[in-house]
């Protein structure tokens, strides 16, 4: 697996060099100090995963990941960082990386991050996990929490679907040949089923039960 490293540091890039040094199945192909450098890399180049930062000059981890997803690229994204504030968790989350850990962090915890996503898996820091969790929890009703999963129709699967991939209602509601008002309705019994309050919460609530899985 080819990855680009994006740090503005050089001491964190020299040692995730130290991680991959005479590793077989992964080595870091580029490397860049911002967001913008990354973008103009993977321009240029061929790369199966992206291991960014948050906090960077010029443009940040999450301008960059937006901005590929918005060009439909294939490319995993791990995200490491100091960051571990339920804001940026969010905002990655909806983005749709499929791995966050934090930088105090060992190296078996990177290279099992970067094992499972090369399986077509996900993988969370168990900081971030926790924080998710409580975010989830703290969006459900009492009588809901005790569920692991919720019975949703297929209807309401493609809806959650397309919410995760921030379409509006009217976006929704053209791909699949509905009424906004039928979009709203199904909106709104996901989150009566999932007993979030908002879209937000109904997206992290995927996130945690794993709906991801069986929506792509």
């Amino acid at each position: 697996m080819d990855i680009l490293l994006v740090d503005d540091h050089k001491m964190v890039r020299d040692v995730f060099g130290f991680y991959f040094e005479n590793n077989e199945d992964f080595r870091i192909k580029g490397e860049a100090s911002n967001g913008q450098e990354a973008f103009d890399l993977i321009s240029k180049n061929t790369y199966e995963l992206l291991i960014t930062d948050i906090n960077m000059p010029i443009m940040n981890g999450v301008e960059l990941v937006k901005i590929l997803k918005e060009n439909s690229s294939p490319l995993k994204t791990l995200v490491v960082t100091m960051q571990d504030d339920l804001t940026h968790i969010k905002q990655m989350l909806q983005l749709g990386i499929d791995g966050y850990i934090l930088k105090d962090s060992g190296k078996d915890t990177v290279l099992a991050a970067i094992n499972a996503i090369s399986r077509g898996e996900h993988y969370f820091h168990e900081q971030v996990t926790k924080r998710v969790m409580s975010s989830v929890s703290g969006n459900m009703s009492n009588s809901q929490r005790s569920l692991s999963t919720v019975a949703l129709s297929d209807r309401e699967r493609e809806v959650l679907k397309l919410i995760m991939d921030e379409k509006s209602n009217q976006e929704i509601a053209e791909e699949l040949h509905i009424s906004t008002r039928t979009v709203e309705g199904h909106k709104h019994s996901l989150l009566t089923k999932t007993g979030c309050k908002n879209l937000v919460g109904l997206t992290i609530y995927a996130v945690e039960h794993q709906l991801i899985e069986t929506l792509k």
